[in-house]
Order: structure tokens, then sequence, then C-alpha cells
């Protein structure tokens, strides 16, 4: 295979090539459609049909994708309609705009399809908006015209997109395997820092950008399960090629279960064995199979066989002759450290054993549970109470959509005092900037004034270098491009890109020249009206929701920590309950990192306290990883229903989750429980005899009863407002 091959096959196997292949399909096509008919000014409405048919795409099978892009284009034929009868009549147009807003908000509630239709539905009403807007008082015909265009950009795509999916069916999959074994890797690789032997070393933001990347590792996760039911279903039999692919998620998620274990505060490992080089050897294999785990991501984006090489292996077996000569020494302080290595270096010989059988497709899946949870609604009831509980006020998408609808309002009101040319770009930057969250609202306001600027001058210097039409149009497909490519993950740089491309488009039908000033006055009146309404109507403030955040993460764990204790009586099943438990820990634990992510941007008077959030954060990864150590060597152990002392500490957590779950719910610091040190302690004294399944449980069990005092005192701080904290008392003179 020659170079030129070799790079344009990894080109192809990006995991944006199909999506940026398939939109330079649909734009290029309208430009040669225009081109050849002699209507350049049908190009402008093709490609904003384009767009809003693009925005409406989701991840789907072909069936799914057909039924998408017919109620897209049934939705965006009703607005288009809308507009036209309702346009010449201010109130009814708001109004109706206004509760088109408020109700295809609302749809979020059936999932993300739905919201991906409602906010494309709500942009081609502006679209449509901005079209009659530039033919008032001029040929109805061509009006009429071009909102036909308008919708057969849409149709186009969406055909395009139905086809597309049907000859590159599982494409997707790997795409979201490959980027989960990519995040997975990264995980290990930050992981693998903590065990640097390092003292008084800053443990807690390595904790945190671990917790970080956490986050990252959830959502492919569930982008990838996403991706898995939509081609095989939820409870489908997995055939030879899809067995390959439910049996690599699964491997994920025990990899993420190993990976995230913790047997034995890093500190007190760090101190014990600051002069013996295990810890390094520790650090050196995850560090290597980090690695692993991304070229397997590769291989599978790629379509290529993964080796998992000798190296990593001479590193595993370098860890065990390490601990083997520790143990050597006989030193009864090293006995339950060296037990939580020996249990860590058994989580790593799994990882290196499912490595080195990564790709073996015909490896059967019999005795494996390969249901998935879907939470979409699939039923019409099912719909209709989804909507039922988003139509309440203490519902995000609800106020979301009450935000929307006035914003909308207050801009359509603000056009039509001033006047404005193109004055629809106001209401359009609304849509686009005013998000469910401030912080998001804030974030999004910076990026698209910084874009719009950005992209009115490249817009100014290109019509100034080319002032011909075919290299405009050529431009402009560029600048598509680059906001397709960058709309999800760099929003700035979209912004830039659409600006460049609508100047260049309305360059087409007149001067774009005179456009630039009215662009980025329409821009800022749009920023400053989204702004107002995220601060004054109905907004959520992450800082006052935190605590309902935080309940739900202890509420999650004391539900994983009952189904792991299960199968220690049951026997390891890897069954669709205990992995419902278990990713719902994982998707409260992300739930909080980004509302405190949120509440970074918030003013100071709603942020709350902040700091004290992150160490709760830091505090609940730790009781994560104790859990996960349980769940990953879970297996069938007669003591754990026999041990009285085990049956205490297990219920005297159980408690004191509870406790500490409904306080959080209720703001309200949680009562201490003054056994838990002493049970703690006794949990910690091993009888000779134990097995090493009951000092596991043992060990994990005090862990986590030694960390609820902390846990505890930390989320009392945290729901406690930071102007409201007591201060000290003045030192007596």
């Amino acid at each position: 295979m020659s170079r030129l091959e070799r790079h344009l096959g990894q080109l192809w196997a990006h995991e944006k090539a199909s999506y940026g292949l398939r939109v330079f399909i649909a734009l290029a096509s309208a430009i040669a459609f225009g081109w050849y008919h002699g209507q350049i000014q049908a190009i402008p409405s093709l490609f904003l049909g384009i767009i809003a048919s693009a925005i409406a795409e989701t991840d789907d099978n072909w069936w799914g994708r057909t039924r998408s892009v017919l109620l897209s284009l049934l939705c965006f034929t009703i607005a288009a309609a809308a507009v036209v009868a309702l346009f010449t009549y201010p109130l009814a147009f708001i109004a109706t705009l206004a509760l088109a807003a408020f109700g295809l908000t609302l749809l979020g509630a059936l999932g993300e399809r739905y919201a991906s239709i409602g906010q494309a539905t709500v942009t081609l009403w502006m679209y449509a908006a901005i079209a009659l807007d530039q033919h008032q008082g001029g040929d109805r015909q061509q009006l009429l015209y071009d909102l036909l265009m308008l919708l057969a950009g849409a149709a186009w795509y969406g055909l395009l997109s139905i086809l597309w999916t049907a000859m590159f069916a599982n494409r997707p999959v790997r795409e979201r395997l490959a980027r989960l074994f990519f995040e997975l890797g990264h995980y290990l690789q930050l992981k693998a820092d903590l065990f640097e032997p390092v003292r008084h070393g800053n443990l807690q933001q390595r904790q945190l950008a671990l917790a970080e990347q956490n986050v990252r590792v959830v959502q492919a996760l569930n982008i990838a399960k996403t991706a898995i039911i939509s081609r095989f279903g939820r409870s489908g039999r997995p055939g030879v090629q899809s067995g390959l692919y439910f049996r690599l998620y699964y491997m994920a998620q025990d990899f993420h279960e190993r990976a995230s274990s913790s047997h034995y505060p890093y500190e007190a490992l760090a101190e014990a064995f600051f002069h013996s080089d295990v810890l390094y050897r520790c650090r050196r294999l995850l560090s290597l199979q980090g690695k692993a785990c991304q070229a397997l991501g590769e291989a599978i984006r790629l379509r290529q066989p993964f080796d998992y090489g000798e190296r990593t292996r001479v590193a595993g077996q370098d860890l065990q002759s390490s601990l083997h000569y520790l143990r050597r020494q006989h030193n009864p302080q090293w006995a339950r450290l060296l037990g939580s290595l020996q249990l860590l270096t058994t989580n790593l010989s799994s990882i290196e054993r499912q490595l080195s059988e990564a790709t073996l497709a015909d490896t059967p899946l019999e005795g494996i549970d390969t249901r998935l949870r879907d939470s979409s609604p699939h039923t019409l009831r099912e719909m209709a109470t989804r909507l039922r509980q988003a139509l309440t006020p203490g519902s995000l998408l609800f106020r979301h959509g009450v935000r929307i609808a006035l914003a909308l309002t207050a801009g359509y009101a603000v056009l039509t005092l001033m006047h404005a040319e193109n004055g629809y770009w106001i209401l359009l930057t609304i849509l686009f900037v005013c998000r469910p969250h401030f912080g998001a609202t804030r974030r999004r306001l910076v990026e698209r004034i910084a874009g719009t600027l950005a992209g009115l001058g490249v817009t100014w210097a290109l019509m100034q270098l080319f002032p011909g039409i075919g290299l405009q149009l050529l431009l402009a497909l560029a600048a598509a491009l680059v906001f397709f490519f960058s709309r999800t993950d760099r929003y700035l740089l979209a912004t830039a890109a659409i600006t460049v491309m609508a100047l260049l488009c309305f360059n087409l039908l007149g001067d774009g020249f005179v456009l630039i000033w009215p662009r980025l006055l329409d821009t800022l009146i749009g920023c400053a009206i989204a702004a107002i309404a995220s601060l004054l109507v109905l907004p959520d403030w992450e800082g006052r929701r935190l605590h309902k955040v935080m309940a739900q993460v202890v509420t999650a764990a004391a539900a994983y920590l009952d189904e792991v204790l299960g199968q220690y009586r049951s026997g390891m099943r890897d069954d669709l309950p205990y992995r419902i438990a278990r990713r719902d820990m994982h998707n409260t634990d992300v739930a909080l990192s980004v509302a405190l992510s949120n509440m970074l941007r918030e003013p100071g008077y709603a942020r709350g306290n902040l700091d004290a959030g992150f160490r709760f954060l830091a505090l609940s990864n730790t009781l994560l990883g104790y859990l996960s150590a349980l769940g990953a060597h879970r297996a069938q152990a007669s003591v754990v229903g026999e041990d009285p002392l085990i049956e205490q500490g297990v219920q005297l957590l159980r408690q004191s989750l509870a406790q500490l779950a409904t306080a959080l719910a209720q703001r309200q610091p949680a009562p201490p429980q003054e056994d838990e040190i002493a049970v703690a302690d006794a949990l910690e004294q091993l009888p000779e005899d134990s097995d090493e399944k009951s000092g596991l449980v043992r060990t994990q069990l005090a862990l986590m009863l030694r960390l609820l005092p902390r846990l505890r005192a930390v989320a009392a701080e945290a729901i406690t407002p930071v102007n409201s904290a007591p201060r000290p008392s003045p030192t007596p003179a």
C-alpha cells in the first residue's frame, strides 16, 4: 500500500470524515444545480435548507433516520407555511413563534432525536422569515420559489442521509467504540499519575483531573450504547459482527470499573512504599495499558488488526516480580497494603487478558446478558407521560421553553421598533445563544460575539480579494464545511464560518458589504437579550439545586452497593440490573461534575460554595472507587452473609448513605453516626483464617465508613451559602 493510499484510508476513517463528505456532497450538488440551471439566487436557500436538515440529524439506523427525516420535513413545511401566512400580522406571528418555540423545546423530553428536530424547526422558521424579509414588496412568486428551495434543500440532505445510513450501517458504531477506547486510554494514563510516589503532591488536583476525564468516558459509553441500540436493538441476539461490537462495549465497561477502582488511600501507599519501585511499576503498567486502549481504538477505527504488544506484558511480569520481592520481606505493616496492590495487579491482569483477545470476533457471548437499557420512550403513552412530567415549572425544559419564548418576543419587539435591516438575525442569535443553563449561555454569548467579529473581518477580506461569483461560491462551500465540522465542539470557529457563509451567500443576492455592520449590530442585540433572559426569566442556578444533584449521587451509590453485595451472595453476573446500577452511579457523578462546571460561570450571588462542591466531587469519586473495587472483584462468597461484623458494617453504611441523601435533598446537614469509625476499626482487624474475599469486603467497607464523616462534613459545608457561613469570633484583647 502506497503512502498516499494509507493517508487517504486514515482520512476516510476519521470520525468526522463520513459526516463531512455527506455535507460536501449535499452542498456541492446545490451549487452545481444553481450554476447549471442559471439559478444562482436559489443557492442560499438550498444551503439554509441543508443546514436545517443537518441540524435535525441524529445517530440512528436507516429506518429510524427515515422516520426522523419525514417528521422533520413535516415540521419544516408547517413552519414555512406559518411564516407565509402570518408574516404580515406581527402579533399573530410572534405569538405563534413563541408558542411553537416553547412546544418544540418541550419535545426534548422525548429524547435527542426530538430535541434536534425541534431546534431545527425553529431554525428553519427563522430562515423562512429572513427570506420573506428580503422579498418585502417584491415578487411573491420568487418568494415562494425561495421557500420551495429551502424545503428542497432539507429534503435533499434528508434523502442523502437515509441512503448514507443504509450503505454504511455499522460505521457509526465503530466510530463511537473507537472514541470510547481512546477516552478510556486517556483515563488509564491519568489514573497512572496517582501512583507516582511523591510526598505532599497535589493529589486533589490529580483526582479532579481524573474526575473530568471520567465525564468524557461516561459520555462516550452512553453514546456508544445509543449507537449499538440503534443498530441492533435492546435485546436482540448478536451475530458474528454485531457480537464483536457488543463484546467490545462490555469490555470497555469492565475496564472502566476496574480502572476506577480504589483499594487503599494513595497517600498511604506512597508513604509505605516510598523507597520501593512497586508504585512506579504500577504507574508504568497503567500508562502502557492506556496507550494500548488508544491503539485498540485506532485499530477499530481503521479496521486493522490489533497487537497488544510484548512490552506491556513484560511490564506486568515486572510488577508481579516486584510484589513477590516485597512479600518476601515479611513486613507485617505492609500486609494489608500488599493485599491491596495484589488486587490492583489482578485488575490489570484482567485488562491485559481482555486486550490480548480484543479483536477475536468468534468469541462466544453465551451466558452474557446482552440486554441494554433504552431510556427513550417508544409508545404514545410513554411519550405523553414524558411530556406531562416536563410540563411543570420545576422542569428544566419548561423553564428554558418559557425563557426562549419570552426572549424571542422581546427580540421581535426590538427589531420592529428599530426597523432593523435583516433584523431576524436578532432572533436567530437568541435561538442559538440562549442555553438551558446560565453558564452555558454565558460561554455561548462570548463565543458568538468573538466568532461573528472574526467572521465579518474574514468575509470583508475575502470579498475584496475574490470578487468573482464562482470563487465566492467555493469559499461559501468551504465555510459551510468548517461550520459542520466544528459546530459541536468549537462554537467560536463554527460561528465565524457560518458568518462567512451567510454573507458570501447574501452577496450573491446584492451587496454583501452593506450587511457587515447590521450583522454585527444584530448579533450584539441578540446576545444582550439572551443574557438578560437567562438572568431574569426563571433562571436555573446550579448553585441553588446543587444539593439535589449531590443527593442523587449518594442515592446512586447506595443502589450500586446493594447490587454489588447481592452478587457476593449469589455469584458474579454481569446482568442488566447490575450494569444499570453501575451506570447510574457514574451518570450522577458526571451530572455533579457538569453542574460544578456550570457554576463556575454563574454570578457570585448565585454560585454557592463552589470550593466545597469540588471537594464533595473528589470525595464522591473516592467513594465510587471503593465501590468499583468491590464490583471488579465480585464473586460468590458465603462469608459475606455469615460474618456478623460485615453485616453490621453494611447496615451502618446503608443507613448513613440513606440519611445523607435525605438530608441533602432537604438541604439540611446530616446527623453524625458515632459508630462508623469504631466499626471500621473492627473490620480492619482481620482474623488469621480469613480468606481473600472476606478481607477485600472488610477492607472496602472500612474505607467507606472512614470516608463518610468527611463526606458528611463537606456536604454540610456545600449546602451552606457562602455569605451565611459562620465567621470566626474576634480574639479577646
